[in-house]
């Protein structure tokens, strides 16, 4: 079969690998769909982060979905046909942190198309995949599959919206409107905030997060001090969602939160020198939120129900043999939201 491998910063081939069978407990899954990650694009194009370095190659993805094929010994409650979104996450469940509830960040975790260990965990961008039973969940039927490869980005914002509390009433900022960005803005309508504001500097992502929750939507490339003049109209916000992992963004919203406000970091970047004493003298509450567990069942139950519909997310699907011109397409922010490669062999 063929994968999508990463060797080095702008060296992505597609490659033969290695057929795999399903083992007990686990299941075969012939891989429909998946979607191109902020953290792909980073090995993609840098061969990874500043901590996080390709020391071999590396299938890439995590955002998959696809057909069951196969089963393996002890696996009796779904059956080959079977269409299933997949969780990428792969706790141990022995682990200190993985008892006490915190499974998102266990010590031994296997996360797919990650090199945080060392050998790398190769990824999900290939045409099979075997993964165990616990991580695959049904989708609905006229939900496609292009819309259940969604489900690990959107338990990313639910995640975050579990860290932030109630949002009945909220007054909430999103800052970043890329894929996490308009999620988060859908899950934060979803769980009943009563104005979402949203900035960036592309005026086609701003337009796709004012349709698609945001009430108000300000170009901080045009409007620096755009958002002064909002906090003036309808007051501080509860509630910060920071998705660029720009720096200067997180330190020009930082006033904009009310006393006790709650500032959820999502997206990565750079070390950032804060604000300490606005920090202080406000009691701002600041909140990591780093990927997800319990929340990925939720996620594909909101995309089956379409209670959150990602339709609107989907930019470009490419064939495999396509993959680099896919890479290249999620890289310009201002022309794509969600680039998706397909590895049904009709598609190409």
């Amino acid at each position: 079969m063929r994968g999508v491998v990463v060797h080095a910063p702008r060296d992505l081939r597609i490659e033969e690998i290695a057929d795999v069978q399903p083992g007990p407990g686990e299941v075969g899954v012939r891989i429909s769909t998946g979607g191109i990650c902020g953290s792909d694009l980073h090995y993609f194009n840098h061969g990874g982060t500043e901590s996080i370095r390709l020391r071999e190659p590396m299938i890439l993805g995590h955002e998959i979905a696809g057909t069951v094929a196969a089963v393996g010994a002890d696996v009796s409650d779904i059956a080959a046909g079977a269409r299933v979104a997949i969780n990428p996450s792969q706790p141990c469940g022995h682990c200190e942190n993985c008892r006490a509830g915190l499974r998102n960040h266990c010590s031994n975790m296997r996360f797919m198309g990650s090199a945080m260990r060392f050998p790398h965990v190769q990824g999900g961008f290939r045409e099979m995949l075997c993964v165990g039973r616990d991580q695959i969940f049904p989708v609905a039927d006229g939900v496609s599959l292009g819309e259940a490869a969604v489900a690990e980005p959107l338990a990313v914002c639910l995640h975050a919206i579990r860290r932030a509390g109630p949002l009945d009433g909220r007054r909430v900022l999103v800052t970043g409107c890329g894929p996490i960005g308009i999620l988060t803005i859908m899950a934060v309508r979803n769980a009943g905030a009563a104005e979402i504001v949203a900035t960036d500097v592309h005026a086609s992502a701003l337009a796709l997060a004012h349709k698609l929750g945001a009430d108000h939507v300000l170009n901080v490339a045009e409007e620096p001090e755009g958002l002064a003049g909002l906090v003036r109209q309808g007051g501080a916000f509860h509630v910060h969602f920071e998705a660029s992992g720009s720096a200067s963004v997180l330190r020009g919203a930082l006033p904009h939160l009310r006393p006790r406000g709650i500032l959820v970091q999502l997206g990565l970047g750079g070390d950032v020198p804060l604000p300490v004493n606005l920090v202080v003298t406000r009691e701002v509450d600041l909140r990591g939120s780093f990927r997800f567990d319990e929340e990925f069942a939720d996620a594909v139950a909101l995309i089956n129900s379409r209670r959150i519909d990602v339709r609107p997310l989907l930019s470009a699907v490419f064939p495999l043999e396509r993959a680099l011109e896919a890479f290249e397409l999620a890289n310009d922010k201002s022309k794509a939201t969600k680039v998706q490669i397909s590895f049904d062999r009709d598609a190409e």
